[in-house]
């Protein structure tokens, strides 16, 4: 049996930034608090848990006082910075650059198109998303696909930006949809701002995927992209699963196969990759 890991998965640049300030941190100081979970991926928070990083709550970050807390790569709304500020908290922000721009951006439409809708291609309540709406004080429409495109006003002026980690074929037929609907003399903008360390790792993981007779997609439930990334291998290969570690793997899956890849989300720890590649030497 050849079991391969794809070497095009893993952690992306921004998570990578996020971890090692926290790693950084945890080295001086031994405790460190984490606004949400670090990264979408419940063994890598575990595994940084048991170094001493404390995921906390909005709600826990209004009681604290006097500490140091990491922002993660997903970035926050202004509020959460005035809160930090209120009550001198030492904020070591790790926000994504890619994120960081995509919310300057939307900060400045709010501040200078008045009148128009900013709507946001993304998941609603996803960490990202909630530091993107927070640029346009909670104004900001969020659709999570075209079938809720209606919910848009087609007689205002639109401003279409897309959650970094969405489907890059999601945003282009939104786009296109828009643009058939909208109403004469209205002003449409769209942005694509989505992060091409998910969009370009499709064409290179659907190419894995279909040189494998099973496929092991290695990620964590609450990961968006994650489950962009394996909807493509699934359509590259039907014999594709999903599991979060190696605990998950059914023996079955593996009768009559000669070659397996294992592979993951911009989330996915490469250790775990790993971890599930020698528990399958195991079977």
């Amino acid at each position: 049996m050849i079991i391969e890991i794809d070497n095009g998965s893993g952690f992306c640049f921004g998570v990578t930034t996020a971890i090692s300030k926290a790693e950084q941190q945890l080295k001086v100081a031994g405790h460190l608090y984490c606004l949400g979970d670090i990264v979408h991926n419940s063994n890598e928070v575990e595994r940084l848990g048991n170094e001493g990083l404390e995921t906390i709550t909005h709600e826990q970050l209004e009681q604290l006082r006097d500490v140091k807390v990491l922002l993660r790569a997903h970035g926050e709304p202004p509020a959460t910075y005035e809160t930090a500020q209120r009550n001198n908290i030492t904020i070591i922000d790790a926000t994504c650059p890619v994120v960081l721009k995509l919310q300057q951006r939307i900060k400045r439409t709010y501040d200078t198109e008045h009148n128009a809708q900013i709507v946001i291609y993304g998941k609603r309540g996803h960490a990202e998303v909630l530091g993107l709406v927070g640029q346009t004080q909670g104004t900001a429409l969020v659709i999570e696909s075209i079938n809720e495109i209606d919910k848009i006003d087609f007689k205002r002026d639109i401003f279409l930006y897309s959650q970094t980690t969405k489907s890059l074929q999601g945003f282009k037929a939104i786009v296109e949809e828009i643009g058939k609907r909208i109403g004469q003399g209205v002003k449409f903008k769209s942005y694509d701002t989505i992060c091409r360390s998910v969009a370009n790792r499709i064409p290179q993981i659907r190419q894995f995927a279909q040189q494998h007779e099973l496929i092991l997609f290695v990620c964590g439930h609450k990961s968006s992209n994650g489950r962009i990334l394996f909807e493509q291998c699934l359509d590259a290969n039907p014999n594709s699963h999903l599991i979060s570690n190696e605990t998950e793997i059914d023996p079955s899956w593996l009768v009559g196969k000669e070659k397996i890849g294992i592979c993951g989300a911009t989330s996915t720890p490469r250790w775990l990759m790993n971890r599930v590649h020698d528990h399958l030497q195991d079977i």
